[in-house]
Protein backbone atom coordinates (compact mmCIF):
# COMPACT_ATOMS: atom_id res chain seq x y z
CA UNK A 1 0.00 0.00 0.00
CA UNK A 2 2.22 3.10 1.55
CA UNK A 3 6.07 1.87 1.05
CA UNK A 4 6.98 3.54 4.56
CA UNK A 5 9.90 2.35 6.20
CA UNK A 6 10.99 2.02 9.84
CA UNK A 7 13.07 5.39 9.03
CA UNK A 8 10.48 7.44 7.93
CA UNK A 9 7.82 6.34 10.72
CA UNK A 10 11.15 7.44 13.19
CA UNK A 11 10.72 11.00 11.32
CA UNK A 12 6.98 11.06 11.71
CA UNK A 13 7.15 10.24 14.89
CA UNK A 14 9.53 12.42 15.95
CA UNK A 15 7.37 15.41 14.07
CA UNK A 16 4.13 14.80 15.83
CA UNK A 17 5.82 14.85 19.69
CA UNK A 18 6.86 18.21 18.57
CA UNK A 19 4.02 19.11 16.61
CA UNK A 20 1.39 17.91 19.08
CA UNK A 21 2.77 17.94 22.62
CA UNK A 22 4.18 14.59 24.62
CA UNK A 23 1.01 15.45 26.43
CA UNK A 24 -1.90 15.07 23.89
CA UNK A 25 0.41 12.58 22.00
CA UNK A 26 -0.89 9.68 23.53
CA UNK A 27 -4.98 10.36 23.11
CA UNK A 28 -3.72 11.30 19.02
CA UNK A 29 -2.57 7.80 18.52
CA UNK A 30 -5.61 5.92 20.13
CA UNK A 31 -7.97 8.02 17.62
CA UNK A 32 -5.62 7.49 14.37
CA UNK A 33 -5.62 3.56 16.12
CA UNK A 34 -9.64 3.69 16.18
CA UNK A 35 -9.84 5.34 12.61
CA UNK A 36 -6.83 3.09 11.36
CA UNK A 37 -8.52 -0.07 12.52
CA UNK A 38 -12.66 1.54 10.47
CA UNK A 39 -10.84 1.91 7.88
CA UNK A 40 -9.49 -1.96 7.30
CA UNK A 41 -12.76 -3.05 8.48
CA UNK A 42 -14.77 -1.20 5.86
CA UNK A 43 -11.51 -1.89 3.18
CA UNK A 44 -12.30 -5.71 4.28
CA UNK A 45 -15.91 -5.63 4.27
CA UNK A 46 -15.98 -4.14 0.55
CA UNK A 47 -13.06 -6.82 -0.51
CA UNK A 48 -15.70 -9.72 0.82
CA UNK A 49 -18.61 -8.08 -0.94
CA UNK A 50 -16.20 -7.48 -4.61
CA UNK A 51 -15.33 -11.61 -4.09
CA UNK A 52 -18.71 -12.75 -3.05
CA UNK A 53 -19.82 -10.96 -5.96
CA UNK A 54 -16.91 -12.56 -8.25
CA UNK A 55 -18.30 -15.90 -6.89
CA UNK A 56 -21.66 -15.54 -7.78
CA UNK A 57 -20.53 -14.35 -11.45
CA UNK A 58 -18.67 -16.88 -11.94
CA UNK A 59 -21.41 -19.53 -10.08
CA UNK A 60 -23.42 -18.04 -12.40
CA UNK A 61 -21.50 -18.38 -15.34
CA UNK A 62 -20.82 -22.36 -14.36
CA UNK A 63 -24.55 -22.68 -13.62
CA UNK A 64 -24.93 -21.37 -17.39
CA UNK A 65 -22.44 -24.23 -18.71
CA UNK A 66 -23.38 -26.93 -16.61
CA UNK A 67 -26.81 -26.38 -18.30
CA UNK A 68 -25.29 -25.96 -21.76
CA UNK A 69 -23.94 -29.69 -21.12
CA UNK A 70 -27.03 -30.96 -19.59
CA UNK A 71 -28.77 -29.96 -22.64
CA UNK A 72 -26.53 -31.40 -25.04
CA UNK A 73 -26.33 -34.70 -22.75
CA UNK A 74 -30.11 -34.75 -23.52
CA UNK A 75 -29.68 -34.89 -27.17
CA UNK A 76 -27.26 -37.82 -26.67
CA UNK A 77 -29.46 -39.46 -24.55
CA UNK A 78 -32.41 -39.42 -27.45
CA UNK A 79 -30.18 -40.57 -30.44
CA UNK A 80 -31.50 -43.88 -31.76
CA UNK A 81 -29.30 -44.79 -34.54
CA UNK A 82 -31.45 -47.54 -35.98
CA UNK A 83 -33.61 -44.83 -36.42
CA UNK A 84 -32.04 -42.60 -37.97
CA UNK A 85 -30.66 -45.14 -40.35
CA UNK A 86 -34.12 -46.51 -41.06
CA UNK A 87 -35.37 -43.63 -41.78
CA UNK A 88 -32.01 -42.51 -44.32
CA UNK A 89 -33.14 -46.08 -45.82
CA UNK A 90 -36.91 -45.13 -45.92
CA UNK A 91 -35.81 -41.88 -47.68
CA UNK A 92 -33.78 -43.59 -50.10
CA UNK A 93 -36.67 -46.49 -50.91
CA UNK A 94 -39.07 -44.05 -51.54
CA UNK A 95 -37.33 -42.00 -54.19
CA UNK A 96 -34.28 -44.26 -54.91
CA UNK A 97 -32.78 -41.70 -57.56
CA UNK A 98 -33.66 -38.68 -55.48
CA UNK A 99 -35.84 -36.95 -58.63
CA UNK A 100 -37.42 -33.90 -57.27
CA UNK A 101 -41.02 -32.87 -58.70
CA UNK A 102 -39.79 -30.06 -61.23
CA UNK A 103 -38.16 -33.32 -62.84
CA UNK A 104 -40.39 -34.17 -66.21
CA UNK A 105 -41.69 -37.96 -66.43
CA UNK A 106 -41.21 -37.45 -70.64
CA UNK A 107 -37.97 -38.35 -72.34
CA UNK A 108 -38.51 -35.55 -74.69
CA UNK A 109 -38.34 -32.80 -71.91
CA UNK A 110 -34.86 -33.65 -71.28
CA UNK A 111 -31.92 -31.74 -72.37
CA UNK A 112 -30.69 -33.14 -75.55
CA UNK A 113 -27.77 -35.68 -74.98
CA UNK A 114 -28.60 -36.38 -71.51
CA UNK A 115 -30.29 -39.26 -70.63
CA UNK A 116 -33.96 -39.37 -69.80
CA UNK A 117 -34.35 -40.03 -65.92
CA UNK A 118 -36.06 -42.85 -64.74
CA UNK A 119 -38.88 -42.81 -62.32
CA UNK A 120 -39.55 -44.98 -59.52
CA UNK A 121 -41.50 -47.40 -61.18
CA UNK A 122 -39.69 -47.67 -64.29
CA UNK A 123 -38.74 -51.31 -64.90
CA UNK A 124 -34.91 -52.52 -65.61
CA UNK A 125 -34.62 -54.81 -68.25
CA UNK A 126 -33.12 -57.95 -67.28
CA UNK A 127 -30.06 -59.02 -69.68
CA UNK A 128 -29.43 -62.68 -69.43
CA UNK A 129 -25.62 -63.82 -69.12
CA UNK A 130 -23.16 -64.86 -71.38
CA UNK A 131 -22.90 -68.20 -72.09
CA UNK A 132 -19.08 -69.49 -71.56
CA UNK A 133 -18.15 -72.25 -73.29
CA UNK A 134 -18.00 -75.33 -70.61
CA UNK A 135 -14.76 -76.06 -69.39
CA UNK A 136 -13.81 -79.64 -69.56
CA UNK A 137 -14.94 -81.42 -66.48
CA UNK A 138 -11.89 -83.32 -64.61
CA UNK A 139 -12.27 -87.30 -64.69
CA UNK A 140 -13.53 -89.00 -61.47
CA UNK A 141 -12.47 -91.88 -59.54
CA UNK A 142 -15.02 -94.15 -60.65
CA UNK A 143 -14.07 -93.45 -64.77
CA UNK A 144 -10.35 -94.46 -63.86
CA UNK A 145 -11.23 -97.15 -61.44
CA UNK A 146 -13.43 -98.12 -64.81
CA UNK A 147 -10.80 -97.76 -67.18
CA UNK A 148 -8.45 -99.50 -65.31
CA UNK A 149 -10.54 -102.71 -64.52
CA UNK A 150 -11.19 -103.00 -68.46
CA UNK A 151 -7.60 -102.49 -69.14
CA UNK A 152 -7.20 -99.25 -70.60
CA UNK A 153 -5.55 -96.09 -69.15
CA UNK A 154 -7.07 -92.77 -69.26
CA UNK A 155 -5.97 -90.63 -72.36
CA UNK A 156 -5.17 -94.01 -74.41
CA UNK A 157 -8.39 -93.28 -76.56
CA UNK A 158 -8.92 -97.44 -76.51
Amino acid sequence: MFDIGWSELVVIAVVALIAIGPKELPAVLRTVGQYMGKIRRMASEFQGQFQEAMREAEMADLKKSVDEMTDAAKGFTDFDPLASVKKEVDSFTADPLATTSTASASPEAAAPGTPAPMSSDATIPQTSPAIAPEAPQPETNADTAAETKHGTTPGSGA
